[in-house]
């Protein structure tokens, strides 16, 4: 319920309530200072935490006109697109998930994924270069904290918003020459993002999760599976970590773990309930699976692997935008399932869908040697380099994996490759990113209203 003395007409009001009502329809309780989600604590942190857990308000506001994509871009042909496409759903992993070791860049989270603009990806990724560099610089002021209090805020300088726009524009051109090299070579869709110079903004993140792999001098120490499990009472288990991995009761972990075990290639050895990941995803049902033989064999740990269960919900443009084509109505789960094993150059190995208690749940790898940045990363010697550096891969990865979307022709890629051949169409691109980034701010402010305490 919003709390106002403001007038029913007033615009703010009106903001106000759809705020509530996007995030009380996709979360199923509206943000409120009485026992407030977790999700909804976490988005009133930053601007940019805001826009990471809100993002059927983006498309609420494309549907309703209150942001309009650059015409030349909504009228390229519909592909597979990432659905909830920022700053920090890009990162380094391993190829076929666990059982594979080659590290490539590439965007890393399909929960929101289906058929759709292309656009909706390309404006929300570039929204997202601004809030990213307005949170770098609120951590350099003190005005947000790092996720980790125990943290320190690198040393360095945040972008600017002219570093950020520059950023966008370069991300804009990375994505057009991609899509116009793969319009002349279709094999170029199969191309993988890595091989960063060491100077390069990537070059750091890429080496350490190389060092993280399967063969890697760290993975022992510092893969997703070292991280996560320990030797307990002589057997491989999840590790005793309170608020990040919840044991469960015997019964409720067999029945997980049975329910699962027809999907993953290995026994179940452990299950745990994973809390507190995410922004967007926060507050979802999730359990993890550590799948293997166990660790008789301390060189043998690479053997096992940890298998994400995630109650599946309904990709976030769909809530604004069911009818735009006809694949979007399968279950949840299947058709995350489906884009992910199209737009990734080489899936994970294990990836699917179930239906358990009334439910669609998505099962897939945890990878090995996944790494991905945050906007504190972008603050250093020469932030402006680095944002536009990160964009562009983004960029040049972005329309590798939209590209793979449809490949019966290059008809998507000669439209988007021709689009952004356009500096105008660039430039509309970065202006109503910047314009918008300037709405979310302002969107944040009200939820941290809703969030406060009535005042007498």
């Amino acid at each position: 319920m919003v709390r106002t003395t403001v007038a029913a007409a007033d615009p703010e009001t009106r903001r106000l309530r759809l705020i509530a009502a996007e995030l009380e329809a996709v979360d199923g309780t509206p943000p409120g200072p009485e026992a407030p989600l977790s999700k909804h604590q976490k988005m009133a942190r930053s601007p940019f935490r805001f826009f990471r857990g809100s993002a059927q308000l983006f498309y609420a506001d494309l549907a309703m006109g209150t942001v309009v994509m650059p015409e030349a871009l909504a009228a390229a042909p519909l592909t597979r697109v990432q659905g909830d496409c920022h700053f920090a759903n890009f990162g380094f992993l391993t190829e076929e998930g666990s059982h594979g070791d080659a590290v490539i860049w590439c965007p890393n989270d399909y929960d929101d994924a289906c058929v759709g603009r292309a656009g909706w990806d390309l404006l929300r990724f570039s929204v997202s270069l601004f809030l990213a560099a307005e949170h770098a610089v609120g951590l350099c002021r003190g005005s947000y904290a790092l996720d980790d209090p125990d943290d320190d805020v690198p040393a360095g300088i945040a972008p600017s918003a002219a570093d950020a726009r520059a950023a966008v524009l370069a991300f804009a051109a990375a994505y057009g020459a991609t899509c116009a090299a793969t319009a002349t070579d279709p094999d170029e869709r199969d191309r993988a993002v890595r091989g960063f110079d060491k100077d390069h903004a990537l070059g750091k993140a890429e080496r350490k999760a190389r060092k993280r792999t399967a063969g890697g001098k760290d993975f022992a120490e510092k893969s997703t599976l070292a991280k996560a499990t320990e030797m307990r009472d002589g057997a491989l288990r999840f590790r005793i970590a309170p608020g990040r991995y919840d044991p469960l009761p015997d019964d409720e972990a067999a029945a997980v773990a049975a329910a699962f075990r027809p999907y993953v290639d290995d026994a179940v050895l452990d299950v745990v309930r994973r809390v507190g990941a995410g922004t967007g995803s926060v507050d979802v049902d999730r359990f993890y699976l550590l799948v293997g033989p166990g660790a008789d064999e301390p060189e043998r740990l690479y053997l096992n692997h940890i298998v994400e269960v995630k109650r599946q919900r309904r990709a976030a443009p769909l809530r604004h935008f069911p009818d735009i084509d006809p694949a979007n109505r399968l279950d949840s789960a299947h058709l995350t399932v489906d884009c992910q094993r199209l737009m990734q150059r080489r899936p994970d190995i294990v990836l699917d869908e179930a239906e358990w208690r009334g439910h669609h749940w998505l099962v897939r790898s945890r990878h090995h040697a996944r790494v991905s940045l945050d906007p504190d990363d972008l603050i250093c010697k020469h932030p402006d380099r680095f944002i536009a550096e990160y964009a562009a891969a983004c960029g040049d990865a972005l329309a590798l994996a939209h590209a793979r979307g449809d490949r019966r022709s290059v008809d998507f890629e000669a439209a988007m490759a021709a689009a952004l051949s356009d500096e105008a169409t660039r430039a509309a691109l970065a202006d109503t990113a910047a314009a918008y980034a300037g709405r979310v701010t302002a969107d944040w402010t009200l939820l941290r209203a809703l969030l406060s305490p009535a005042s007498d």
